[in-house]
């Protein structure tokens, strides 16, 4: 969860804001230094100015840190192969002795950071790799930074499963313990230590399962602007995208979702952000497939597909009469969503730039390689 999926700009598309965050565009209004007494790393995006955001479920926070990296520095290098030998190096056991979590480009540098858990201890800890391949530790001890409670209501906090920048606001998609599990909380920016925000419960109608739910949470999210109004975008698990409309909402309240598309039962989504090409925008999302053997879509569980971002317009197919990605027997019903046959095998990814993702993606074997690879 991701990412170079920001806010920022207004596109030919209508008003869908897609790009990386705006230069000068302050994020935190004041941090503290020192230990944010991080918990868990199961989220990772990027603000303005380098800030990375940090979604910590098991300490019910978001943590935005000032990591100072601003300088850009060119994407030189194609592919990294074994690109987990390389990270466990650095923390000095085997690629056994990791695993990876998390992958956030930074906008301002190019740089990517991976949320990596160490095997032995099971701790959550942050590494990065510059354009020219090199390694480092980005240690959370002394930092400056701000810490964001999140309430959840009569609901604890289980997970952050997404954040995102949202230009006047963070999002993070919550799943917390009770009827009403699947939460979105809204924080205003910049961002200041005794930030409180509002706390809305999702209603989504799943298409694939033929009701509407309360409880699955949101996968992989991005911002989106429409016609002066703010929404959340999220992909949820079998897989329907849905858009939250947010600004006319009282904190509490319970907020129903217009699913645009379903890309297909049996599906996880994992990164999801938008692009550019040819004048059209799209959504790449990837996804994992839990009936891989039974219903392939490609070679590998991990897929990814190209959805066209004009269907967030759409006010009249939704939910129980949006579209479909395919038919019962998998045969594509749409060309406005595509498998994007380059993008197999791809575990995690991000916006690179504007021609290129950014991609963790394994082979046959397991093995896994860091790729840069064309949009498509």
């Amino acid at each position: 969860m991701a990412r170079s999926k920001l806010c920022g700009a207004v596109v030919a598309l209508g008003l869908l804001a897609w790009t990386a965050p705006a230069r000068g565009q302050d994020a935190i209004l004041k941090t503290a230094p020192g230990d944010p007494q991080i918990k868990s790393i199961e989220a990772l995006s990027f603000a303005p100015q380098g800030v990375l955001l940090i979604g910590d479920g098991k300490g019910a926070q978001v943590v935005a840190v000032a990591t100072g990296d601003t300088t850009p520095r060119q994407w030189t290098r194609p592919e990294v192969a074994k690109i987990d030998e390389q990270l466990a190096g650095r923390l000095g056991t085997t690629a056994k002795g990791i695993q990876i979590t998390r992958l956030a480009v930074n906008p301002a540098s190019g740089t990517a950071y991976f949320a990596v858990r160490k095997m032995d201890d099971k701790r959550d800890l942050i590494l990065t790799m510059d354009g020219g391949g090199k390694v480092n530790e980005f240690a959370l001890e002394n930092v400056k930074h701000v810490r964001i409670k999140l309430p959840a209501g009569k609901g604890q906090v289980v997970r952050i499963t997404d954040i995102v920048w949202g230009g006047d606001r963070v999002l993070a998609a919550v799943q917390a313990k009770d009827t009403f599990a699947s939460r979105i909380f809204s924080v205003k920016t910049p961002l200041t230590g005794d930030a409180r925000g509002a706390v809305y419960s999702t209603q989504t109608y799943h298409v694939a399962h033929g009701g509407w739910e309360t409880h699955a949470p949101i996968r992989t999210a991005i911002p989106y602007e429409q016609d002066g109004k703010k929404y959340l975008v999220g992909a949820f698990t079998c897989t329907p995208i849905v858009k939250f409309a947010l600004d006319d909402l009282e904190p509490g309240a319970k907020v129903k979702g217009q699913t645009v598309i379903e890309v297909g039962f049996g599906n996880e989504p994992r990164d999801m952000f938008t692009y550019r090409k040819g004048g059209r925008t799209y959504i790449l999302m990837s996804t994992y497939r839990f009936f891989h053997k039974k219903a392939p879509v490609g070679p590998s569980p991990h897929w990814v597909v190209r959805v066209d971002a004009d269907l967030l317009r759409e006010t009249e197919n939704v939910n129980t009469k949006a579209i479909w990605r395919t038919d019962k027997k998998l045969k594509p019903t749409t060309d406005r969503a595509t498998v994007v046959e380059t993008f197999h095998g791809v575990t995690h990814m991000d916006r690179l730039d504007e021609r290129r993702a950014l991609v963790v993606r394994t082979d046959e074997k397991g093995n896994l390689t860091l790729a840069a690879l064309a949009l498509p």
